[in-house]
């Protein structure tokens, strides 16, 4: 279980930091917004699972 929320929230960081560029590439402030915002949804994910094996050991 932990491995795919692991992934998943790799899966929305990259996700994100392709939609900023692309928002960036095309001078679209709102994509690249939401890719921001994908981007910090990813690292809290991340942040809570990194907190979750921690006190597994």
């Amino acid at each position: 279980m932990a491995k795919d929320q692991k992934a998943k929230a790799k899966k929305e960081q990259a996700k994100g930091k392709a939609k900023e560029a692309v928002g960036r590439a095309v001078g679209n402030e709102r994509m690249t917004t939401k890719g921001r915002a994908e981007q910090m949804k990813g690292d809290a994910r991340q942040a809570k699972e990194k907190e979750k094996d921690i006190f597994k050991h």
